[in-house]
């Protein structure tokens, strides 16, 4: 999706929400990428013969900016646009022979949540949410590199992207906690979990040797939790005085 028609939608959103006269929010938040076999395969191991590569996915982090636009008083719809960046760790091998390496590789996506949203009001100041939607997701390069481990070994490690699966779907969804201060914002803390609608990308293996080689393929599915720190800017009147109440005050 491009960003003139992202800022298209926001603005709408906005202005839909203001003339109900439910508030709508910009924020700014901050993910730990906690990768694990609950949600997904966190290694997998492709070889080929003697030849052997184990990818293993590290935390990572995501960044990004959240438009959260009312609805009504207990509905709310969220996006935004948001980079993630996984990391991952290769170890490689050749069965029987001294011949091994390490690597780590960082995959970059950017993606755009459409969430929905429902609160829940614990007391005056503390809330309770819950999310569910879609992100379309969008792949901009591949990864890779080479490993020589002496004389004319070598191993070679890409992770790419068909060029028409650049632009995919994922599953996400939101759970957390949130304390709404009227002079200084929102502060949310909560988890969530994204699993990808179709393969991250494919990862390919190869070793070298004097003409010799061997290949092996698999895809990469990069499905993760995470711990979510959000942060809402608080709304203010143009002359700066007044704070907008919250969605369901």
């Amino acid at each position: 999706m491009k960003v003139p028609v992202l800022l298209f939608i926001l603005v709408s959103l906005n202005s839909f929400s203001q003339s109900k006269k439910v508030p709508s929010y910009f924020g700014v938040h901050y993910r730990t990428v906690l990768p694990n076999n609950f949600v997904g395969s966190k290694s997998i191991t492709i070889s080929d013969q003697e030849f052997t590569s184990t990818c293993t996915q590290k935390i990572g982090y995501s960044i990004g900016a959240t438009v959260r636009a009312g609805i009504t008083k207990l509905i709310a719809f969220e996006t935004g646009i948001n980079l993630i960046h996984r990391n991952f760790h290769l170890n490689m091998s050749v069965a029987d022979s001294n011949q091994y390496a390490q690597r780590d590789l960082g995959f970059l996506t950017y993606d755009i949540p459409l969430n929905c949203l429902i609160y829940i009001k614990l007391n005056k100041s503390w809330y309770a949410n819950a999310s569910l939607g879609i992100a379309a997701s969008y792949k901009p390069s591949t990864i890779g590199g080479v490993n020589n481990t002496g004389g004319s070994h070598s191993f070679i490690h890409t992770g790419y992207v068909d060029y028409k699966k650049k632009f995919t779907a994922d599953f996400n969804g939101n759970i957390g906690f949130e304390f709404r201060s009227k002079k200084s914002g929102f502060f949310y803390l909560g988890g969530s979990i994204q699993i990808p609608l179709a393969p991250l990308f494919i990862l390919a293996g190869m070793y070298k040797y004097q003409g010799y080689e061997l290949v092996s393929v698999a895809n990469i599915n990069g499905s993760f939790l995470s711990l979510d720190l959000k942060f809402f800017f608080p709304n203010t009147k143009s002359n700066g005085s007044t704070f907008r109440p919250g969605p369901i005050e």
